[in-house]
């Protein structure tokens, strides 16, 4: 997902939220895919396919982790970034795209068969 779009979805960009919209449909489309979400740096949520609870959840947690994440890597390495943030469980697959403003999450279940 470009920046542009995800501005967009934040209210400041020049993408449509039509854009935004299909990019997510695109997304959740695919295989084992339980959910997207789309935050700020600071775990505000700008749109997600979760519940509330979840949401919430989901948003707090996954922006904290991503801030330490990225911090480490700058630590270990001075000049690098975070660029992508995977975990992995028996049950569940989260992956973090980091962008300067916001945190796109996707949620899936990584032994979903077609």
């Amino acid at each position: 997902m470009s920046t542009a779009a995800v501005t967009s979805a934040g209210g400041r960009g020049g993408s449509s939220t039509a854009e935004v919209e299909e990019t997510l449909a695109r997304i959740r489309s695919h295989r084992g895919v339980e959910g997207v979400l789309i935050m700020n740096k600071d775990g505000a949520t700008v749109q997600s396919t979760l519940s509330e609870e979840q949401t919430t959840v989901h948003a707090a947690l996954l922006s904290q982790l991503t801030a330490k994440a990225a911090s480490l890597v700058e630590t270990i390495d001075e000049g690098d970034e975070l660029t992508f943030l995977r975990i992995r469980s028996k049950n569940r697959e989260i992956m973090v795209s980091p962008d300067k403003e916001f945190l796109l999450v996707v949620i899936q279940d990584p032994h979903a068969s077609e």
